[in-house]
C-alpha cells in the first residue's frame, strides 16, 4: 500500500480547517497509509534524511491542472515510489534547506493561500488523483 506523509509546519487551530483536513483524510484511509505529521512553525521541518520521494510545496514550484498532477503522481507511485512526502510551510513558507532537501517542488497556484488552506487543498488533490486514475465521477 502507497504510502503518503505530510510535514506541515503549525497545527490547524481553526475547526473548519481540521474538519476539512479530516474529511480527506478519511476518504485517502482506504487508498493509502496517511501519516500527517506537525512541526514548529517558523524552524525547518523535521524529518529524517532517507530515500523517502519529498515533495516541497512553495510557490516556485511548478504548477499542474488536476489530469497532469494525477498522471505525475502516479508516475511516481508506480515507477517504485512506495513513499511520498510533501513538506508544506508555515506562513513565512519553507525554509530554503527543507527546499533543497526536496526532489520536486510543486506549487498549488500562484495565488496566495494561507498555510492551513494548502494542506487541505493539497490532500483533496490527493484523493482527486485517484479518482481520475479510477475514472470515478468525483472528478468532473
Amino acid at each position: 500500500m502507497l504510502r503518503l506523509e505530510l510535514v506541515c509546519a503549525g497545527r490547524l487551530k481553526e475547526p473548519y480547517w481540521e474538519a476539512a483536513a479530516a474529511e480527506y483524510q478519511k476518504r485517502l484511509s482506504p487508498l493509502c497509509k496517511l501519516a500527517v505529521r506537525e512541526c514548529p512553525e517558523g524552524k525547518p521541518l523535521i524529518f529524517p534524511k532517507d530515500r523517502v520521494l519529498t515533495i516541497a510545496l512553495c510557490i516556485e514550484g511548478k504548477q499542474y491542472n488536476s489530469e497532469d498532477w494525477a498522471s505525475l503522481f502516479w508516475g511516481w507511485a508506480d515507477g517504485g515510489h512506495s513513499q511520498i512526502r510533501f513538506l508544506i510551510g508555515g506562513s513565512d513558507g519553507l525554509t530554503e534547506p527543507d527546499k533543497a532537501r526536496a526532489a520536486h517542488k510543486l506549487s498549488l497556484s500562484p495565488m496566495t493561500f494561507p498555510h492551513h488552506m494548502a494542506r487541505v487543498l493539497l490532500l483533496e488533490q490527493l484523493y482527486r488523483a485517484w479518482t481520475i486514475r479510477q475514472g470515478r465521477a468525483y472528478h468532473k
